[in-house]
């Protein structure tokens, strides 16, 4: 079994013109060479064009595991290189989907995260794909990778040793709330955080507010 392991770190290459209300994307993510530092809104020197959709305390990194990018890449034919899918962080030995909401994981020496929620593919994604009903293809499959929002500040660089540190008893994931949104884990999750034991992140709310409609 692989040991959790950061395969390479992603940040912005090249801003890119996009359709999209802000005009321009930087999805264009590619892996980095060395060090690079991790501050509470992400990697140094990343940025995110569209903060409605990404980015923020509870966006600050977006990683994919290398399981689910195999898989793509013999769905679609192609090679699937670290930054394609706008990943900050490509890692191995450990399910980005399958992670616990909460969870918490080391990084290095320093880098402490937290996952928060999934990731929701959109219609930027879709063009940089340039795959038929892409964003259709990649929510069925639910292989959607993990928000994180950063706990300790530090240095990462490809190679690093990734520890979970804390795995919440709830056991309810990242694919459990982007595929399978019950009122059951709306209702637990929201309990936890009412009492304090889980810092939910606010992107929840309108989807909770809808799973718990009287």
């Amino acid at each position: 079994m692989i040991e959790p392991t950061l395969l390479a770190v992603c940040r912005v290459h090249e801003l890119h013109p996009d359709s999209s209300d802000v005009g321009v994307t930087a999805i264009d993510k590619r892996a980095v060479a060395g060090p690079v530092k991790v501050h509470e809104l992400g990697l140094h020197g990343d940025i995110q064009a569209s903060r409605k959709h990404h980015g923020g305390k509870d966006k600050a990194l977006y990683a994919y595991d290398q399981d689910d990018a195999d898989f793509w890449a013999q769905q679609l034919g192609q090679d699937i290189p670290p930054g394609l899918f706008g990943e900050n962080l490509r890692i191995a030995g450990l399910r980005a989907t399958g992670a616990v909401i909460g969870e918490r994981w080391r990084i290095g020496a320093d880098v402490v995260v937290e996952v928060t929620m999934p990731r929701n593919p959109c219609a930027t994604f879709q063009r940089r794909m340039e795959q038929p009903k892409w964003v259709k293809r990649f929510t069925e499959a639910g292989r959607v990778g993990a928000y994180l929002r950063v706990l300790h500040k530090g240095r990462i660089q490809a190679g690093d040793s990734i520890s979970v540190l804390v795995r919440p008893e709830h056991g309810i994931t990242v694919g459990n709330m982007f595929s399978d949104p019950t009122p059951e884990r709306a209702r637990t999750l929201q309990g936890l955080a009412d009492a304090g034991e889980l810092q939910l992140t606010d992107a929840f709310r309108p989807l909770f507010r809808r799973l718990l409609r009287p």
